[in-house]
C-alpha cells in the first residue's frame, strides 16, 4: 500500500468500515473507532458500519457504488503502539493476491481487497474509485476485551482524522500544532519517542506513512 494523499473530501458516496475482532484486545481498534465516530455528525453520503470479522460481507458491500472506502483497523508495522498509519490501497497491484483464504471469519483487509475484482466480475458491482486504510499500531492482541492504553488514546485522534477526510471537520483540530504529525495535512513518519502533547504518561498518537509491503495482521 502507498502513502495516502493529503486530506480532501470525497466527491461521491463514502463507506467507512471498522474491522477487527473485539475479543482480541487491540484488534478491536477499528470497531471502537467507528463506534465513537457515530457520535458525531457526518456529511450526507457518508455511511459508517461495524464490519467486525465479516470479511466477505464487507467485500460485497464495497462494490455497492461507493466512490471512496476507508477501512479502519489495527495494523502492525513495528512502530510505537498507538501510532496511526494512513495508507492508500486503491491500486489492486498493491494488495495481496497470494495465500488469500476464503474464510469469512478470518480475512485481513488485504485479503478483502484482493477479492474485489473477482467479486465485481461475478456480480457486476463496481470497485470503489479510492480505497484507504487508517491503521493503528497495536500493543496487545492477546485474547481479552478492551484496548490497551496507547491504542485507546489513539481512537479520538483517528476520529478527528476521519472527519477531516470526509469534510466534516476541514480545519485541523485545536492545538494541532502541538500534537506532532497527527495534525499535519500529509502523514509522515513520526520520530520514535516524540514528546507528549498534553501529559507525560499519555502521548498524543503519531501519524506515520506507509511502505509498499505493508500488511495488516488483523483478521476481519
Amino acid at each position: 500500500m502507498n502513502a495516502a494523499a493529503p486530506f480532501a473530501a470525497p466527491p461521491g458516496r463514502t463507506l467507512i468500515a471498522g474491522v477487527g475482532n473485539i475479543f482480541l484486545g487491540d484488534d478491536g481498534f477499528g470497531v471502537e473507532a467507528v463506534r465513537r465516530l457515530g457520535e458525531h455528525p457526518l456529511p450526507e453520503g457518508v455511511e459508517v458500519i461495524d464490519a467486525g470479522v465479516r470479511g466477505i460481507h464487507l467485500a460485497y458491500q464495497m462494490l455497492d457504488g461507493y466512490h471512496t472506502v476507508l477501512l479502519v483497523d489495527a495494523t502492525a508495522r513495528g512502530t510505537e503502539p498507538g501510532t496511526l498509519h494512513l495508507l492508500d490501497a486503491t491500486d489492486p497491484a498493491a494488495t495481496r493476491t497470494r495465500d488469500t483464504a476464503l474464510d469469512g471469519h478470518h480475512m485481513t483487509p488485504d485479503a478483502v481487497l484482493a477479492l474485489l475484482d473477482t467479486l465485481s466480475a461475478g456480480t457486476g458491482g463496481r470497485r470503489p474509485r479510492r480505497v484507504m486504510v487508517l491503521g493503528c499500531e497495536p500493543a496487545d492482541l492477546a485474547e481479552g476485551i478492551g484496548l490497551s492504553r496507547p491504542v485507546d488514546a489513539a481512537v479520538d485522534e483517528a476520529v478527528r482524522m476521519i472527519r477531516r477526510l470526509v469534510g466534516a471537520d476541514p480545519e485541523p483540530p485545536a492545538g494541532a500544532a502541538d500534537t506532532g504529525p497527527a495534525g499535519t495535512e500529509e502523514p509522515t513518519e513520526a520520530p520514535a519517542g516524540e514528546p507528549a502533547a498534553e501529559t507525560a504518561d499519555e502521548p498524543a498518537p503519531a501519524v506515520a506513512g506507509s511502505h509498499p509491503t505493508e500488511r495488516n495482521t488483523t483478521p476481519c
